[in-house]
Formats: structure tokens, sequence, C-alpha cells
């Protein structure tokens, strides 16, 4: 029988490894990016086409390559950043393992162009699916220049099944924080289909999280600061106000790497214990500094699991840190107060000391021994009684007062409230617990639809409204602005990240337009255009339902039920959830 088992080739083993380290577009800008840091660039440009699909390039004004290391630098385990076993146990280089240029290599054709610092010339290098085309000198600018074109072209399997661009954008967004978060002293520029969509300057921790989450974070950020021996921790998280009930504003690091830890967030969320409603997450920046040797990256090709010498210890240090400064700045009670340095100053004005002061005088007490209280009770209770009498026969001709405290209903017999917003109704000879939370939701989906014309009901606002959007949001806007119109909205950006809202649909009130968009940008985070329309409506019926009807005025019941009863007495909401139940008397009778 003859052997069965034979080598792959190189180009299928590329292949088969690039499937762990490239899975979308967003998996290459994480590698490439991290690359040009561990270049020593200054300066990051990211330029995508497609969402990536058909372009991603880095270009960076780092260390660059000699025309051997350009070389190099596309064969597997081949790699600058470790020596020998020994340096995997304290790597401090966001890259290591030597794979992810030849994994990209080997799913798309890519092209670098590259200049060491003092060189006269540079060196262009091509390779297609694996496979090396070409290296030819060049002039090009010091540092590195890589093009990663038609992703997956090569493998249509992998190609079909990415997102749309929308999606994939999005997560090219993640990823590009992720690694700007984490190097505040370096700028960066993102562009997308030619259009700016990040130009981060370097500065503060604080600078760079609101240049890319936007100002309206800004006063929400509460510094988190505590520095032992083997461990520092700093950064920020956002007052319980900032919470949200979906996760994408939680980010740690150590030793300036993103990494992911339910461990971690655990430690965060019970810190916040009893400030947030359930449902909802903090937000918050996390940075740890710790020794390389104390923990370990070598998990997993995409280096987002990361593996702690003193896990238990790190998350008792984020959880006391959090409460403390959560206590500091009055958001929460805390047990550990910080000294306040104006409380010796007025120490030392109340009791100064001997060495301030001459001889301390003894207090002394003056006491009037001809204070009488109880003449002086006396008088007062003679004065107001005489004041009382006048008031009473003044006014003893005045008609009973006509302000009513109760609500002059007309207590009609067929409708009656029911404690937690339910009400009894009733319909002809039969009696309904009526939930007049999902009958307004289906009276306002109704009013809001267009019109046969195809004009939509709108309402338009007496002073119009401005949103401030991150460039997040801005991208969002710019996916779903061509559904707005016919939903009833009229809005545009005014100038730079300013969304100016004119009007709405019925229904939303004016009060509720800017919780109402946030939400709305909240669960676009990836979902595609086509499915817009669908959670738009999900959403709107959301907030319609948060319409508490606990208590409402009967009149205001009344007309509900007349508009109710307009559409059909519909029994059933679009989700199959009952709008009324029908009160089985002949039941109740028989327990009597």
């Amino acid at each position: 029988m003859s052997d069965i088992i034979q080598l792959l080739p190189d180009h299928v083993a590329n292949q088969i490894a690039a499937g762990e380290v490239v899975q979308r577009p967003a998996s290459i800008v994480k590698e490439l990016l991290e690359n040009a840091i561990d270049a020593e660039a200054a300066k990051i440009e990211l330029i995508v086409r497609d969402a990536g699909k058909n372009l991603i390039q880095v270009v960076d004004d780092g260390k660059g390559m000699s025309e051997t290391d350009a070389r190099m630098a596309f064969e597997r385990h081949a790699t600058s950043k470790i020596k020998g076993t020994e340096d995997i146990f304290k790597i401090s280089t966001k890259g290591f393992r030597g794979e992810a240029l030849a994994s990209i290599a080997a799913v798309s054709q890519v092209e670098l162009r590259t200049k060491q610092a003092g060189a006269s010339i540079g060196t262009n290098i091509y390779i297609e699916g694996g496979v090396f085309q070409f290296q030819d000198p060049v002039q090009t600018a010091e540092g590195s220049n890589f093009l990663v074109k038609n992703l997956f072209y090569n493998v249509p399997a992998r190609r079909k099944f990415l997102k749309n661009n929308n999606i994939e954008f999005r997560h090219v967004i993640d990823e590009f924080q992720r690694v700007a978060l984490a190097h505040e002293n370096l700028e960066f520029s993102l562009y997308h289909d030619d259009e700016a969509v990040f130009r981060l300057r370097k500065g503060s921790q604080m600078q760079r999280i609101v240049d890319i989450f936007g100002r309206k974070l800004q006063p929400q950020l509460i510094p988190i600061k505590e520095d032992i021996i083997w461990c520092q921790l700093h950064g920020f998280v956002a007052k319980p106000e900032g919470a949200k009930k979906t996760r994408g504003e939680q980010f740690l690091f150590v030793n300036g790497r993103y990494f992911k830890s339910a461990y971690f967030n655990k430690a965060v969320q019970e810190a916040f214990d009893g400030l947030l409603l359930p449902g909802y997450i903090p937000t918050f920046f996390l940075y740890l500094e710790l020794d390389p040797e104390k923990i370990d990256v070598n998990i997993h090709p995409q280096k987002t699991e990361v593996k702690f010498e003193d896990e238990h210890l790190i998350f008792a240090l984020i959880r006391s840190t959090i409460k403390r400064s959560l206590g500091i700045y009055n958001v929460a009670p805390s047990l550990d107060f910080e000294k306040d340095p104006k409380i010796d100053e007025i120490m030392q004005k109340s009791f100064p000391s001997k060495a301030n002061s001459g001889t301390v005088k003894m207090p002394e007490i003056i006491v009037d021994r001809d204070y009488n209280p109880f003449l002086q009770e006396r008088e007062f209770k003679q004065t107001e009684i005489s004041n009382l009498a006048e008031m009473y026969h003044q006014n003893i001709s005045a008609e009973p007062s006509k302000i009513n405290l109760f609500e002059d209903e007309d207590f009609d017999e067929d409708l009656m409230r029911l404690p937690s917003g339910y009400w009894l109704f009733n319909k002809g000879d039969r009696t309904l617990m009526l939930d007049l939370g999902r009958m307004h939701r289906l009276v306002v989906a109704e009013s809001t639809r267009p019109s046969k014309k195809g004009v939509p009901n709108t309402h338009a606002l007496l002073f119009s409204l401005e949103y401030h959007m991150n460039e997040i949001e801005k991208n969002k806007y710019k996916s779903i602005k061509k559904f707005l119109p016919e939903l009833g909205f009229d809005m545009k950006i005014a100038h730079e990240s300013v969304l100016r809202i004119d009007a709405v649909p019925e229904g939303l009130k004016e009060t509720q337009v800017m919780k109402f968009l946030e939400d709305l940008f909240e669960i676009l985070e990836y979902r595609t255009e086509d499915e817009f329309m669908h959670f738009y409506q999900n959403q709107w019926n959301k907030m319609q339902s948060k319409s508490r009807f606990d208590f409402i005025y009967k009149k205001d019941a009344e007309q509900l039920i007349r508009d109710f009863t307009a559409l059909g007495f519909p029994e059933f909401l679009p989700n199959g959830k009952r709008c009324f139940y029908e009160v089985p008397f002949n039941d109740f009778k028989s327990k009597f």
C-alpha cells in the first residue's frame, strides 16, 4: 500500500494559516498598524477603500527596512521581535510570531515600498497570492508603505462570507480605535474612500478619548489612578449616566496592548454596584502597566487574550480603585476619603498653637441672671392669640375656598383604573382588561405612517435641535440618511459634526429626540442598511412602550380608547402580544 501522508505546498499552508490571522479586513488593519508602532513611527496613516475589501494601505515614518529585510518579512516565522525561547516570556513589542505578513500575502496582492533613514534609495516588492513576483529599487519616503489589494481574491468562498461595507468598516474603526487609544503620543489618520474619518493629534489620554468619542463624553469622565510596587493602573471611567445597554466603549490595555477580559469587566461592574440600572454597562478606559514577565500574550494569534500571574490581585485593584474614585468625585459613598489640605488651615486659625500666639486666654462664660424664659413665652402666646382673633373677625364672612384638589372626572362606570397601569373597560356585554401602553403603540404607529400621497407625517420644531456626533456616529448617519425623510425626519449636518434637526415624526416629543437618536445609533452598531427599517421600528416601539400609563387622567384614557376603536380595536400587536384580555367573570362566579 502506497504512502498517503505528504507535506503541503507552502502557498497552501500559508492560506490555511491565514484563516487564524486574517479573518476580515480589520484583521489586516490591526497587524499593519501594530507593525508601524513596532517600527517606532511617530505618524501613521490608514487608507481603506470599500471597507478594506479592495485596498488597505498603511503609511508610516518609522525605521523602514533594508532590501533583504523587506524580502524576508514575508517568509513564515521570520521576525525581528524575538531571538530565542526566553524572549517569548518577556514580550514588549506588538508582534512576535512572524506569521502576519506571510498570511496576509497568501490571500491578497501585497505591495511594499520602504526605505531606511539615511538610505539613498528604497525597495519596492510585490507578492501575489503568496507567490513572489518582483523586487525593484524605488524612490520613496523614509519608513514603510504597505498596500494590501483585493483581499481573498484567490479564496472566493472566504470573500463571499464578508459582510457589507458598513459592517466591515465598523470593524476597521474598532481596530483603529484600539491602537490609537493605546498610543496617544502618536499621530493617527484614517481615510475611507478618499474621505477623512479621523485625524488624531498627539496629546494626553483624555484628548485622545475625546477626539475619538466626541466632546459630550468629556464631562462624564472620572480619572482613575493607582500606583503600587508591581503594577500601575490609570485611565478613566464614565459616570453612571454614561452607561449603555450595549458594549462598545469598554477598553482594557496592558503595556499598550488592547486585550479582552470578562473577568476584569466584572471587576468594573462590581465597582458600579448599586449605581446602574439592570442591563446597563459602564464606559471605561483602563490602562495597566506591569512587568512583561508577569503576563503571557502568546495564547492566540489575535493576541487579544492575556494571562496574568496575579489575576485576583489585579481584579481587587481595579474594583477598589474605581470605587474610591467614584467616592472622591461624589458619585458614590466611599470609606476612603482623602484629606483636604484646607482642613489644616482652618484648624490652625481656629486652634492656634503656642508657637504662633502668646498666652492662651481661657474662655469666659457670661450669664444674665435677670433672664426669665417663662415671662417671654407668656407674652408671645398672648400676642399670637390676639392676632388670630383679629384674623378670624376680619374673614368671618369669607366664602369657602373653591379650589378642588381632586380632578373633576366623569366617573363613568364603563372604565375603571386598576393597579400597575391596567384598566377595566365594559365593551358591550364583555369586560376587558386593557394595556394602554400597547394600545398607544398601535395608535402612534398608525399616525406616523406616510399618508396616501406618500408624504410622511412630520412635526416641525419651533427651534432646531443640535446633536453633536462623534466620527463613528457621523459614519452611521451617512449610511441611513436616505431613509430619514420617508420616516418623518428633517435633519442635516450643519457643520463638521453637528447634526441639526428641524422636524421629527408625529408622536416623538422634543424631549425624546436626543435619547432616541442615541439609541438609534447604538442599535446600528453592526446592522446593515437593509436591516435598518426593521430595527428602527423596534426602537420606535420600545420608546413608545416607555411611556408609562400607571397614572393618566381618565379623559386621556377615554380618548385613547376612542382612537384605538377607530383602528378596529385590534387584539394583537404585530409581534403577537395582546393589547387586552377578556375577564372571565363566569369563572369568578364559581368561586362564590
